[in-house]
């Protein structure tokens, strides 16, 4: 449950190494973190089901409950546990999948055809919703929603339907909005609703904007192709094994069809660990959070 910049932001709470991933925790080594994030996965339990075997969110908060009775027996009850659990930081950055490889997949998916943007975003929260609570009822009590970025603007988008290859596609990011417009409503309902837990909103859309449209403040020249990558955009397909990369990386906003360079992901991690602007956390931002 965890996204490409908030590697930087566990940096900068004080890791010095990655946090490990759950089918690799194990004993005590888990008191220090668990990343669940799974490749492709989303929400709603189909997605990224043509990519192959995934785990989606659902599945991710059942291999967290798995490990809280892990962390009951290593500490030996369950008071401990949960005041252990009180103080972890729970970063979730979900929902870009239920887009790019679901919803804006009519090839494979009908949820398109089902809802409007509207309906599907509100599917998606109540999901979510029902998934968070679980996560609250286990010990979770600081949470870190990231909302969804701009996916219209992703190299991959932007081959198959930007005339010009530079404008990014805004039914899609109009999607994208209703969604995170819901996800912060929701964060101001748990912080409502569950006064003895905090939850906080990463804008990572309006980040990203700031970063499409002052490119060279960044240091980015390249904003809508990937550095690795085949065909228009190098975005029709994604970076391949023993295909060279761009030289300088640093330079592009993506690295292949769909994820930020890692030059963008430390801007991201950056601003959303500490605020640089009042739009880019609700109501405040994780070093703020890790404090409380």
């Amino acid at each position: 449950m965890v996204g490409g910049g908030c590697d930087f932001c566990a940096e900068q709470l004080g890791f010095r190494n990655y946090i490990p991933p759950y089918a690799t925790a194990r004993g005590r080594a888990i008191l220090g973190g668990v990343n669940y994030a799974s490749a492709a996965a989303g929400i709603r339990d189909e997605t990224g089901q043509q990519l192959g075997d995934r785990i989606s969110f659902s599945g991710q908060v059942r291999n967290y409950q798995n490990t809280v009775s892990q962390i009951v027996n290593i500490l030996g009850d369950e008071d401990t546990a949960a005041n252990y659990l009180s103080k972890c930081i729970f970063s979730i950055g979900l929902g870009s999948n239920d887009y790019l490889n679901n919803y804006f997949m009519p090839q494979y998916y009908s949820t398109s055809r089902q809802y409007t943007p509207d309906q599907y975003a509100d599917a998606l929260i109540q999901q979510y919703t029902t998934q968070l609570k679980i996560l609250y009822n286990y010990g979770a009590r600081k949470f870190v929603l990231i909302g969804v970025g701009q996916i219209g603007c992703s190299p991959s988008e932007l081959a198959q339907n930007s005339p010009d290859g530079r404008t990014c596609v805004q039914r899609i990011n109009s999607a994208n909005q209703i969604f995170n417009n819901k996800l912060r409503s929701l964060v101001a309902q748990f912080n409502g609703n569950t006064p003895d837990a905090r939850f906080i909103y990463i804008n990572a859309y309006g980040i990203f904007q700031d970063i499409i449209n002052r490119p060279a403040a960044f240091g980015f020249t390249v904003t809508n192709a990937g550095c690795c990558g085949v065909g228009r955009n190098n975005g029709q397909i994604t970076c391949l094994p023993l295909q060279t990369p761009c030289r300088n990386r640093n330079q592009y906003v993506f690295w292949d069809a769909f994820h930020p360079s890692e030059a963008a992901n430390i801007i991201i991690g950056r601003r959303s660990y500490s605020a640089q602007s009042a739009s880019d956390a609700y109501p405040f931002d994780i070093r703020r959070l890790a404090q409380s």
